[in-house]
C-alpha cells in the first residue's frame, strides 16, 4: 500500500482496474469545465460586488458538496469514504471561502479572470479529454488484441481438430481400400498425419504465444496504461493548480485590501500535491484482481495426443524453417524496438525539461507524441515477443535446428509457364500461379509448401545442374512415401491396416476389405474382368501395341479426357489412297451401333474395309449391303490383305475409355459373351485442327504428353482457362501446356 510521502503507481496497485480509473480521470477532466464555468460566471457578476459574489460562492459550495464522493473516490469505491474530501476539494473549499470574503471585485479583475483563467481551463479540459479518449481507445485495442489472440488460438484448436478428423477419415479410407489402391490411400494417410503434426505444432506454439501475450496484457500493457492515466490526472491537477494560482494572483493585485486572505489561499494551493488525489482514490478502490489461468493444450476428441511437440524428421523440417524465420525476426525487431524506445526516452526528457521550466514547448503536445510513440513501440514489442516465444519454444525441445542449415534463397515468384512443386510434385497453377523459387539452386514450391522444404540448398548452380536437380526432386516428390503397416488377414484376403492407440473411434466401416467396388476410371484397372479376355483383338502396328503406362502412385487431376461417343456424329475425312483391291477383315467382337453413322455387326462377320483407321480408333466398313463405322480394335484385317490400314507411325493405342455404362465386365455377370475393349470416342465430321509443338516438354504424369519441337497433334480443346490444352495423338487424348503449341 502506498503512503502519502511516496507517489503511488496505479499500474502496480490496481492492476487491470481500467474502467474505474478511467471514470475517475474523466470526472476530473469534466470538473475543469465546471471550474472554468465558475470563473466565467464570476466575471459576469463581479461588477455586482459582494452580494452577487457571495451567492455565487455558496452556489458552488453546494455543487461541490454533491460531487465530493465522485471527485474524491470515484463512482464505486470498495471502502466507504465517510466525510473525507480529496486534497483538491479541500483546496477548492479554501478558495471559495476566500472569494466569499472578498466582495469588492472590479471590472478589470473580472476581465482578467475571464481571459487568463476561464479560457485556458476550457482549452485544457478539451486537450485532457482528447488524451483520455486516446487511452480508452488504446485500452479497447489492447482488449481486441487479447481477444484476437484468444480467437486465433481457438481457430488453431479448431484447425487441429479438423486435421485430426481428416486423419481419421484417411485412416478409414485406407483400411477400406482395395489392394490396387492401397498404396495411394496409405500415402494420403501418411501425408495427412504429417500435416496433422505440423498443425499440432502450430497449435502448441499458438498456446505459448497467447499465454505470453496475456501475461503482458495483465502485467505490462494495462498497468502502463493505468500509470499513464494517473499521470494525465496529475498533470490536470498541476494545470489546475497553475490556473488557480493565476486567478489568485489576479485577485491579489486587484484587491490590495485582501492580501491576508489571498496569502492564505496561496499557502493552501501548493499543499494540493497532484498525487494526493490519486492516493485517496487508490485507498478507497483497492480490490483483489484475478488473472485468468494460462492456456493449456487440449487434445482433439478424435485424436488423443499429449502436449509434446512432434520432433520427427518431417516435423523438424517445419520447425527448422519456423525457427530460422523467427530468429531473423527477433534480430530485426530488436533493433527497431531499441530505436523506438530511444525515441520515447527522448520525448520524456523533453517533457521533464518543460515541467522544470527549461523548455517552452507545449507539454500537451509532447504527451501526445509520447503516447503515439509508445503505441508504435508496443506494436514492435508485441511482434518481437511472438518471435521470441516461437524461438524459445522450439529450441527448448529440439535445440537450435538452424545451426548448419543450408537455407534456400527463396523469392516470391509468379510462374508464367507450367511448373511443378519440388516438394509435393503438384502443379503450381491458377490465374496467379504464386509460389517461391530458390535463386541459387532453382528449387520451386507452393507458398503453402515453403515451410516444409528441407534446408538443404546445394548452393548456386548452373543451368544444367539446376535441370538435373529438378529431375531428381520431381522423381523424389512423386515417389510414394513408405508407410509402416502391420498386415492382418481376413478370410482369404490380406489387408494391411494401421494400429493406433491414440484415436478415440474404432473402425466402424461396414465394407469388407475384399469387397468389390466399382471403379470410375477404367484406365486405372490392369484388365477387364471378362471370361473371354484371352480372345484379344487382332494385332495392330507395333507402335500402337502397348498403351501408355499408367502411374497409379502419382496424383491425378480430376479431368475428363474426352467426351462420350454420343457427342460425335461423323468420322473425320480420310485422304483416299490408291488401292489395288479392297482390304477385307473379320469382326472379332460384336458391335451395336450407337449413332446414325455406325453399323451393327456380329462376332465373326466378314467385312470390307472401306476407310482404314486414321488415328481416331474407328474405321468405315461394309457388311453385306450396309456401310458404317465400327471400332478399329474390333476388326481383324484379313492376312491376305495387300494393304494395311493407314496409321500414323509412332501413334500409341488409345487407352480404355473413361466412360462406362455397363458393370458387366467388372461384376463378371456376362459370362460366355464376348465384350470388346473400351471404345475411343470418334470425332465428328468437322475438319480436324492440328497443332505443332514450339518447345520441348517432358510429361510430369500420365495425363500429359511429352513432346519435342515440331511434333504434331490433333487439337481437342485449345485452353479451358487453366493454361492447358487437350490434344490427341494415336487416339489418346492428353494435356500439354497451351503456350507450348501453335496451330498449323
Amino acid at each position: 500500500m502506498a503512503t502519502p510521502d511516496v507517489a503511488p503507481q496505479f499500474g502496480a496497485e490496481l492492476k487491470d482496474a481500467f474502467k474505474p480509473v478511467n471514470n475517475w480521470v474523466s470526472h476530473g477532466v469534466q470538473w475543469l469545465d465546471e471550474i472554468q464555468q465558475f470563473y466565467r460566471e464570476r466575471s459576469a457578476i463581479e461588477k455586482e460586488y459582494a452580494a452577487k459574489l457571495t451567492a455565487l460562492c455558496r452556489k458552488y459550495q453546494d455543487r461541490k458538496a454533491k460531487k465530493i464522493s465522485t471527485l474524491s473516490v470515484g463512482d464505486t469505491p470498495t471502502m466507504t469514504p465517510g466525510s473525507l474530501e480529496s486534497a483538491s476539494l479541500t483546496t477548492w473549499t479554501t478558495h471559495l471561502t476566500t472569494v466569499e470574503a472578498h466582495a469588492g471585485e472590479r471590472d478589470q479583475f473580472a476581465t482578467n479572470l475571464l481571459v487568463q483563467v476561464a479560457e485556458p481551463l476550457k482549452l485544457a479540459a478539451t486537450q485532457y479529454e482528447e488524451i483520455r479518449k486516446s487511452h480508452v481507445e488504446f485500452h479497447a485495442k489492447l482488449e481486441k488484441e487479447r481477444d484476437a489472440a484468444y480467437g486465433d488460438l481457438k481457430k488453431a484448436k479448431g484447425k487441429y481438430d479438423g486435421v485430426c478428423q481428416e486423419v481419421e477419415g484417411k485412416r478409414k479410407k485406407m483400411e477400406n481400400s482395395f489392394d490396387h489402391s492401397k498404396p495411394k490411400a496409405q500415402a494420403a494417410y501418411q501425408q495427412q498425419i504429417l500435416e496433422m503434426n505440423n498443425v499440432k505444432n502450430s497449435y502448441l506454439i499458438s498456446i505459448n504465444v497467447t499465454n505470453k501475450l496475456k501475461e503482458r496484457f495483465y502485467h505490462e500493457y494495462v498497468p502502463e496504461l493505468l500509470d499513464s492515466l494517473q499521470n494525465l490526472n496529475e498533470m490536470r491537477v498541476s494545470k489546475l493548480n497553475s490556473l488557480w494560482s493565476l486567478a489568485a494572483q489576479l485577485e491579489k493585485s486587484s484587491l490590495s485590501k485582501s492580501m491576508e486572505h489571498m496569502a492564505h489561499l496561496l499557502n493552501e494551493i501548493p499543499r494540493n500535491v497532484p498525487h494526493l488525489d490519486s492516493l485517496m482514490f487508490l485507498r478507497h478502490n483497492v480490490s483483489q484482481s484475478q488473472e485468468p489461468p494460462n492456456m493449456t493444450f487440449e487434445p482433439s476428441p478424435v485424436w488423443h495426443d499429449d502436449e509434446a511437440l512432434v520432433t520427427d524428421e518431417t516435423a523438424k523440417v517445419f520447425l527448422r524453417n519456423l525457427l530460422s524465420k523467427s530468429k531473423t525476426q527477433v534480430r530485426e525487431l530488436r533493433v527497431e524496438a531499441d530505436q523506438k524506445r530511444r525515441d520515447v526516452e527522448t520525448s520524456k526528457r523533453i517533457r521533464e525539461n518543460i515541467q522544470q521550466g527549461k523548455d517552452n514547448r507545449s507539454e500537451v503536445e509532447v504527451v501526445r507524441s509520447i503516447f503515439y510513440l509508445q503505441g508504435a513501440l508496443h506494436e514492435v514489442e508485441r511482434k518481437k515477443l511472438t518471435a521470441e516465444v516461437e524461438t524459445s519454444t522450439i529450441m527448448s525441445v529440439v535445440g537450435d535446428l538452424s545451426l548448419g542449415a543450408k537455407n534456400h534463397n527463396f523469392k516470391s515468384q509468379t510462374f508464367k509457364i507450367p511448373t511443378n512443386c519440388d516438394l509435393c510434385g503438384e502443379r503450381i497453377w491458377g490465374l496467379s500461379a504464386k509460389g517461391f523459387d530458390c535463386r541459387d539452386c532453382g528449387y520451386t514450391c507452393h507458398s503453402k509448401c515453403q515451410m516444409k522444404v528441407p534446408a538443404e540448398c546445394p548452393g548456386e548452380q548452373n543451368k544444367e545442374e539446376k535441370k538435373k536437380l529438378k529431375a531428381e526432386r520431381q522423381e523424389q516428390a512423386n515417389a510414394t512415401p513408405h508407410l509402416d503397416l502391420e498386415p492382418t488377414t481376413t478370410g482369404s484376403s490380406a489387408a494391411p491396416s494401421l494400429t493406433r492407440k491414440d484415436t478415440m473411434n474404432s473402425l466402424s466401416s461396414g465394407y469388407a476389405v475384399s469387397a468389390n467396388r466399382s471403379l470410375s476410371n477404367a484406365a486405372s484397372q490392369p484388365a477387364l474382368a471378362n471370361p473371354t479376355e484371352s480372345a484379344a483383338p487382332s494385332p495392330v502396328p507395333e507402335a500402337a501395341a502397348t498403351p501408355a503406362p499408367v502411374q497409379e502412385t502419382k496424383p491425378k487431376r480430376n479431368r475428363v479426357l474426352a467426351p462420350p461417343p454420343a457427342q460425335y456424329v461423323k468420322a473425320p475425312p480420310v485422304a483416299e489412297t490408291t488401292k489395288p483391291s479392297e482390304p477385307r477383315g473379320k469382326m472379332v467382337y460384336p458391335f451395336q451401333a450407337g449413332g446414325a453413322d455406325e453399323i451393327t455387326v456380329q462376332d465373326g462377320d466378314d467385312v470390307t474395309i472401306l476407310e482404314p483407321d486414321d488415328g481416331s480408333g474407328w474405321m468405315r466398313v461394309r457388311a453385306g449391303s450396309a456401310e458404317g463405322l465400327v471400332p478399329a480394335s474390333y476388326v481383324e484385317p484379313a492376312p491376305a490383305a495387300s494393304v494395311a490400314p493407314a496409321t500414323s507411325p509412332g501413334m500409341a493405342e488409345r487407352p480404355g475409355s473413361t466412360y462406362s455404362t455397363s458393370s458387366a465386365s467388372l461384376a463378371g455377370s456376362a459370362v460366355g459373351k464376348k465384350v470388346g475393349p473400351a471404345v475411343a470416342p470418334r470425332r465428328g465430321a468437322k475438319k480436324l485442327q492440328y497443332v505443332e509443338a514450339l518447345y520441348d516438354y517432358e510429361a510430369r504424369s500420365d495425363m500429359e504428353w511429352s513432346m519435342v519441337e515440331g511434333d504434331r497433334f490433333v487439337l481437342v480443346n485449345r485452353d479451358g482457362g487453366d493454361g492447358w490444352a487437350d490434344v490427341e495423338r494415336g487416339g489418346v487424348t492428353k494435356s500439354v501446356p497451351a503456350n507450348y503449341i501453335q496451330e498449323v
